[in-house]
């Protein structure tokens, strides 16, 4: 009998990790803003909900 089609691959390579990781280390840009460009508007809105005042 011969072994099934799955069990005659060939190793990975890790070229899907490769990718992965590489779209993951350059695109950080794109998905991560700064904290600066929220303004202070959202500072104080944050602390208002967290004393329990409501607007």
């Amino acid at each position: 009998m011969s072994r099934h089609l799955a069990d005659q691959r060939k190793p990975s390579t890790g070229g899907r990790l490769k990718a992965f990781l590489r779209i993951a280390r350059g695109a950080r840009a794109t998905w991560h803003r700064s904290h600066t460009a929220s303004g202070t508007s959202r500072l104080k809105h944050f602390l208002r909900i967290e004393r329990g005042r409501e607007a």
